[in-house]
């Protein structure tokens, strides 16, 4: 099994698939050692009630139905911030962006939790995200597989190409909204999306205006996974309320480049 490293060129294919399409899927980012090793400082984190990362919702609500989610675990856990960190995550990142240098928005940990759960809408990231439009084609996400994904726990699907649709409205995840419907115009109905199957250790990449879905959990099980958002050094704040910059006291415009948004990688 060959290992990805920190200095490893992500081949020309895996590249231009990428930019073609808006997403991308690299296998065996971690090797079997670091991912029993990550499993258990998840598991930690989600158990921990205290500390500074966010839990968006309680169990047995609407969107903990969707996803049981927790925002900048790395501030928690020791462990989880030095996978945060790692210099193979923020060069896949520096490389498929084109960008000069990449920090960190945030991290988050996304279980699909099992019984009663409920599909992740299509849907785009950058809509969500509190940056002025102009780095929305060079933000995106590192989505790490912790259980092996498939149709039956929670895998993802890609729509190819949609990213040209460009920004549309950000979508109700709770109660879903068709996303189809605000890029009528660009015909994606007619476009077959990918479904993304991966053994656990392996990770996808997507652009932050990628159409993108996940299946509801139907096995005994959660299936957990570890997201990472990069974002282009000199992405500006639009203003707009978030739970990471809320409590920052931002000037609209203003550069994200505080300890909290570290520069991970550049080009030398």
């Amino acid at each position: 099994m060959e290992q990805l490293t920190d200095i490893q060129l992500l081949s020309e294919e895996k590249m231009t698939f990428y930019k073609k399409n808006g997403f991308v899927l690299i296998d065996n980012v971690l090797n079997p050692e670091e991912l029993s090793e990550l499993r258990t400082f998840i598991d930690e984190v989600m158990e921990d009630k205290n500390g500074r990362s966010i839990q968006t919702d309680t169990a047995g609500g609407a969107y903990y139905k969707v996803l049981n989610q927790r925002v900048n675990t790395w501030r928690d856990h020791a462990g989880i911030a030095r996978y945060i960190s790692d210099q193979r995550f923020a060069n896949i990142a520096l490389q498929l962006s084109e960008a000069d240098g990449i920090r960190l928005f945030h991290d988050h940990v996304l279980l699909k939790m099992p019984g009663d759960s409920k599909p992740t809408p299509w849907h785009q990231d950058f809509p969500y995200w509190p940056f002025n439009k102009a780095h929305n084609k060079q933000t995106l996400s590192i989505w790490i597989a912790l259980d092996d994904v498939d149709e039956s726990n929670g895998c993802m699907m890609f729509l190819p190409r949609s990213n040209e649709a460009g920004q549309l409205k950000p979508i109700n995840l709770v109660e879903p909204e068709d996303l189809f419907e605000y890029a009528e115009h660009a015909g994606f109905h007619e476009k077959t999306p990918v479904i993304v199957r991966m053994k656990a250790g392996s990770c996808t990449v997507h652009n932050g205006l990628t159409f993108h879905f996940a299946h509801a959990n139907k096995t005994d099980k959660p299936r957990r996974a570890l997201v990472i958002i990069y974002i282009p050094d000199g992405t500006t704040y639009n203003g707009k309320s978030h739970v990471i910059t809320d409590p920052l006291n931002l000037t609209k415009d203003e550069k994200l480049q505080n300890g909290l948004f570290p520069l991970l990688a550049y080009r030398r």
